[in-house]
């Protein structure tokens, strides 16, 4: 195969199964989408290719330090993504998926493409399978803040949502009651439709969707 043909697929193949990773999260609408995991299996599989071509008339030549190097910049950029709030930790799951993904983008510039299919699904099924608390493949999730000075409202604001809710704590700051949740949602329910149902509660207000 022509070197520039075979340096193409493995480029193509970096993205296309960053792709699908992708778009597990973005269906989940979190923070890093298909872009984002493309864009990062992308430069790890270009870095990859430079590390064992780029370098032909050098003395001395180690592929392996490149491979270092995206490692550690994967874990950086990772953990901009992990958001610690007073009661839990978010993104996580994001940054483990952008990590991996890296990974699979240097399988992919190494040309090592069955090794990498299967790294894919096996990502897939603990991102989708083994979500324990979703009924359906595909839901988007939010977490969302809450507050109202009166308990009632925002307890009949909970009664009316309990379908959607995943997950919630409460707690009280000054006079106003003050309830976090994650919320899950249809994946073709459009976002501004679920923010005028979050925002049409009587007596309680919307802080945070994100």
């Amino acid at each position: 195969m022509d070197i520039a043909l075979d340096l193409s697929l493995r480029l193509l193949a970096a993205a296309g199964f960053a792709a699908l990773i992708g778009y597990e999260r973005e269906l989940r609408a979190k923070g890093a989408g298909i872009r984002t995991h493309v864009l990062l299996a992308l430069g790890a599989a270009l870095f990859m290719i430079v590390s064992q071509y780029g370098f032909e008339g050098a003395d001395k030549f180690d592929a392996s330090r490149v491979a270092a190097g995206v490692v550690g910049g994967l874990g950086f950029l990772g953990g901009g993504i992990i958001m610690k709030t007073k009661n839990h930790v978010t993104g996580l799951t994001t940054a483990a998926g952008l990590w991996v993904t890296g990974a699979i983008g240097m399988a992919c510039g190494s040309a090592m493409y069955v090794l990498t299919a299967v790294c894919v699904v096996l990502t897939l099924i603990c991102l989708e399978l083994l979500n324990f608390y979703s009924v359906k493949l595909g839901d988007k999730e939010f977490s969302v803040l809450l507050s109202s000075s009166d308990e009632k409202a925002l307890t009949a604001a909970l009664v009316q949502m309990k379908k959607h809710i995943k997950g919630f704590s409460l707690s009280r700051h000054d006079s106003r009651h003050v309830a976090q949740l994650t919320l899950r949602f249809p994946k073709r329910q459009h976002n501004v439709e679920i923010l005028n149902y979050l925002s049409s509660f009587p007596g309680v207000q919307l802080d945070n969707l994100e």
